[in-house]
């Protein structure tokens, strides 16, 4: 779908949506002030540098840079994980993905060979000839009891819609199932089938399918005539939209016009990928979207509108990215694995244009979001994070260290399993297998070249410590011997 088809078709629903209300934003009299709106937009697989406000001279990213011109950029932002579903456990709960215990990406019906849909989540470690440590298991869901941010919001009336990618879960723990009113392709799948209409693909595919509106239908689009669509339809009460994007994740794909565009540039930075690029342009078109619909209905200067990715970009082995000057990429315990861009607008209260560079988490948004919305957090557990307003109004947060745990074999020997801590400039990291640590001064060193655990002994030792501490307090399995 063109470009301009597509703002046709939103225009279009939008419209529709204000006559059968019987009149116009702008007409409608001025109210007393509601609740706060809240827009996340988690993008899935997007490097800390694929947008050109964070320093991509590739990627044409007008929207989301502008965005960032009403609101407040995060250059030390974090996922709560290098690969997708325990930073969206994480986001939804504010939680450790150590503490849910989702702490790798969970598999599809569709993977899972002869398994189905067990009655419970598995609790025997696996075992692989090949390795030398057993590993805890993945769930296939993450538990009902979790409390996420639409159940927190819920009773201070907020309607609440997921559209994207859910990937938490089977057919019973859908959105639907996890507090959300609506649910736009949310399913068992990590990756879409495809970009392009009628989105058939012979292994697998969306759960219900999608009708697609056009014969050139792109998902990213379709994804933004559903949210401005809840937008509109919700313009009078306050409202939670969840847009997590399957973009920019693998297969790569793009508007043919607009990859054609950016077969014409050249960067020579390692960001070249033309097809991918079109893929992160499709994003941008929707971020657009989003804020004009809310520029259109009044509805602005009352919404928080958080944009962030769940991990690192593909950056290994001709795969479509370039994390540089971050080191490595998605699954990988470096920076190109876990760093992610996130911008956050909160009018009235971030300054417009700022830059914070205090380290943040995935985990920091259910509190942040709750804090927005005058809720109170869940009750009966811990929450991880905290609440950014302080950083979003250039106060500084309190001194914390930041947990990462990955007790799964990925990449094999070397690479994984491993757990991580970060404590002001400091990170460590705890291979498993080999047993190694790493230690890497952030400040100086944000391509982690320079590893100083051989010549700062006493540090590595008080850094384990910490990190022995956290992995007890969240309940973290870790590997073991077989």
């Amino acid at each position: 779908m063109k470009m301009r088809s597509v703002q046709a078709a939103i225009g279009l629903a939008a419209v529709v949506m204000m006559m059968a209300t019987g009149f116009a934003a702008e007409s409608k009299p001025k109210a007393a002030k509601r609740p706060m709106n809240v827009v996340l937009i988690l993008v899935d697989d997007m490097g800390w540098k694929d947008l050109s406000c964070q320093g991509s001279d590739f990627y044409q990213t007008p929207q989301i840079d502008r965005l960032a011109a009403d609101g407040m950029r995060f250059t030390n932002n974090y996922a709560a994980c290098a690969v997708c579903s325990p930073t969206r456990a994480a986001v939804m709960t504010g939680r450790y993905p150590a503490r849910v215990g989702v702490t790798d990406w969970i598999r599809a019906v569709f993977q899972r060979g002869k398994v189905d849909h067990p009655d419970k989540n598995p609790t025997e470690y696996v075992v692989n000839k090949n390795r030398d440590l057993a590993c805890p298991p993945n769930p296939y869901w993450m538990e009902l009891d979790e409390v996420t941010i639409p159940e927190a919001l819920k009773p201070a009336g907020y309607a609440s819609m997921h559209i994207g990618k859910w990937h938490l879960g089977d057919e019973p723990q859908y959105p639907e199932h996890q507090g959300f009113d609506g649910n736009f392709i949310g399913c068992d799948l990590g990756q879409p089938p495809t970009y392009h209409a009628p989105y058939k693909n012979k292994r697998y595919g969306f759960d219900p399918p999608i009708q697609p509106l056009t014969e050139d239908e792109f998902l990213t689009d379709r994804e933004s005539i559903e949210a401005v669509k809840f937008i509109t339809e919700n313009k009078d009460r306050p409202f939670f939209l969840y847009m997590a994007h399957y973009a920019v994740h693998t297969p790569i794909m793009g508007k043919p016009d607009v990859i054609k565009k950016y077969e014409a540039l050249k960067d020579g930075k390692g960001q070249n990928n033309a097809t991918y690029a079109a893929l992160v342009e499709s994003v941008d078109d929707s971020t657009g979207h989003i804020l004009d619909a809310l520029d259109r209905l009044g509805l602005a200067d009352n919404t928080l509108v958080i944009f962030t990715s769940d991990n690192g970009g593909l950056d290994r082995n001709g795969n479509p990215t370039e994390n540089a000057p971050l080191r490595s990429g998605k699954g990988y315990a470096y920076e190109g694995g876990i760093r992610v861009p996130m911008i956050i607008r909160w009018p009235g209260v971030t300054e417009p244009g700022s830059v914070c560079d205090q380290p943040t988490m995935s985990i920091d948004l259910m509190p942040t979001v709750c804090h927005a919305a005058g809720v109170d957090l869940p009750s009966g557990r811990t929450i991880d994070g905290v609440d950014l307003t302080p950083a979003l109004r250039g106060k500084k947060l309190p001194d914390r260290t930041l947990l990462w745990h990955f007790p799964h074999y990925r990449h094999g020997p070397g690479h994984d399993p491993y757990s991580i801590i970060r404590d002001g400039p400091w990170k460590l990291i705890r291979f498993y297998d080999p047993a190694k640590t790493e230690l890497y001064n952030l400040a100086d060193d944000i391509s982690e070249e320079h590893d100083l655990a051989a010549k700062m002994p006493d540090k590595v030792k008080q850094l384990n410590a910490k990190l022995d501490k956290m992995l007890k307090d969240t309940g973290a399995k870790l590997p073991r011997p077989k």
